[in-house]
Parts: C-alpha cells; structure tokens; sequence
C-alpha cells in the first residue's frame, strides 16, 4: 500500500485500465466500466484511479442515479495481482469522502456469477463494506416447445404488435418498471422509459401485447414483450417481459405463462428474472427443472444499510 498513490479520473485511463483488467467479466461488469469517467455534478459522479510507480492498476466509482435516487451506485475494480491488499477498500473510503452533503449516503453495488466462476472474493468485499444482499437476479435462456400456446378468440384473449412509441405501451412500462423495483426505489418516466427502454437507441426493435380483448372493444394490456438486438447475431432473442401491475399474482400468472409460450414458440429468448418478479420466477424454476430453460448468469445485488 506505500507505493499506492491516488489520483482523479483522466481521460485515457479506460484504454491502460483495459490492458490490465482485461475483457469485462460480465455484460454488468463492461456496463458498469462505462460509468468510469471525468469528475461530473450533473448527474453526481467521482472517480479515482491507484496508481502503482505511476501505472495505473485499480480504479473506482460513485454515481448517482436519476433513475434510483435513494442511493450511489458503486464499482470497484482491481488488477488480479494487487487483489486483497486493501487497495479496494481503501479507494471505496476515499470515493466515500469526497460525497458532498446533499447525495445519499448509502451505496449499492453488482457483482455476476456465471457457469463455472466463483465470486467468493467479489462477495466477500462487498460483506467488508457492510454490504448485504437486496436483490437477485437471473439471466435465462428459455428453449422453444416447453409451454403450450395461449388461446385466441374474437372477443377474448387478443395479441397485438404496438408501436414502441405508443403512449398506452410507455405508460404501463413505467408503471410495471417503479412496481417491481420497490426493494430500490424508481423514479421512472414517460420520457425516461422511452430513452432507456423504448427508444431505437436502446436496440429496441418490437413489442407485442395481450389483451384481455381486442383493442377495439376496450381491451387492456396484460402483458407486453419488448424485443431488443441481441449482442451477436447468433445469440437469442433478448426479450423484457412485464405485465400490467393492477392484476394480482393469480390474474397474471396465466398472461405471463401465455406471452413467454408466445415468445420461445419457435425460437430461445433471453430474459432476466429476479426476485421481486414471484410469478415468471416461479415459472422460469419449472422450466429449469425441466430441461427447458437454462440460467446463464446470476447477479446480486448489494447495498449498504
């Protein structure tokens, strides 16, 4: 720790950070590394790099959230070689005093488990900041044929494509998104939904619906699926699948059941689950119990008290 010396943020550091952390472990991890930037108080964010004999070998940083006001978000990244020497804690307490008065002061942070990885350390240096676990959540891979199909009628139970633009569709995103986000509190809106979740920026390339009856007679969504741009052309469609946030656990289970039958008819999807989702949780344990579904990637989330 003598020869660690602590510096701000520089532009360049994200190329000579690459070249000694290497690829990103995780999709988490390399959107995470995105949040590595310039000193800023509009949005509030700090970042400090350690340097050892002037090379640069870890790095950390608090934000803020618009999204999710009540805390900073926090990522700390270190060489292999100087883990477990402190030098993580000693930057997360050096980001923790230059918070001014007026930003939250408790701190949330990820850390993904993959196949065959082991997040022991990752878990155990978020449990020596005081960390403990508020969320989990599971990237899946659901394989075609596992779920019988939904039953249409002229006056019943209707699918349709809607515009990403639609405001009926952004409406019941941002209610869907600030009801299942109650372990950390979201502030979403019309316009952000559409910046971060609807917009052609985000990968965005469709959405369909359930309705409890077709559009013309007064149906309401039940349930909708926003298909994104998968990271490489091979991989499974990437698939957000939310519901209408008045219908109970009972009421939703059968939309729910019906839409992921819809959507893995022919084709895998990709979708992610966790904890405050019980109904879709619930199924996609069934599938994994039967073959027909495949966790890829399991990410806890932590937060100070």
């Amino acid at each position: 720790m003598s020869t660690l010396e602590f510096r701000p943020w520089r532009d360049g550091d994200d190329l000579a950070l690459l070249e000694i952390f290497g690829d990103p472990a995780s999709p988490h991890a390399h959107q995470d590394r995105t949040m590595f930037r310039n000193d800023s108080n509009a949005p509030f964010s700090r970042a400090l790099v350690a340097t050892d004999q002037g090379i640069a070998v870890a790095a950390g940083v608090v934000f803020a959230s618009t999204l999710h006001p009540t805390r900073l978000w926090l990522y700390v990244e270190v060489a292999r070689e100087h883990r477990r020497t402190g030098v993580g804690t000693e930057l997360v307490a050096r980001l923790r005093a230059l918070v001014p008065a007026g930003q939250p002061s408790e701190l949330k942070a990820r850390y993904t488990v993959t196949p065959g990885t082991d997040a022991a350390a990752a878990a155990g240096f978020c449990a020596s900041l005081g960390m403990a676990e508020i969320q989990v959540a599971r990237d899946v891979v659901v394989e075609p044929g596992g779920l019988q199909m939904p039953v249409f009628h002229d006056d019943g139970l209707t699918l349709d494509d809607i515009a990403t633009g639609s405001v009926e569709l952004t409406k019941l995103v941002v209610e869907f998104y600030n009801s299942t986000h109650e372990w950390d509190p979201a502030n979403m809106t019309l316009g952000s939904a559409q910046k971060m979740l609807l917009d052609d920026a985000t990968g965005a390339q469709g959405v369909i619906v359930l309705r409890d009856r077709p559009k013309a007679q007064g149906g309401k969504i039940l349930t909708f699926a926003i298909s994104y741009t998968p990271a490489r052309a091979d991989a499974p469609a990437d698939v957000l699948l939310g519901w209408n946030p008045e219908l109970s656990q009972d009421e939703s289970a059968e939309p729910i059941r019906g839409m992921l039958a819809m959507l893995a008819h022919q084709h895998p999807v990709k979708l992610e689950v966790d904890g405050s989702m019980p109904v879709l949780s619930s199924l996609i344990d069934i599938l994994v119990a039967a073959g027909q579904a495949t966790v890829i990637a399991t990410t806890h989330i932590v937060a100070t008290a």
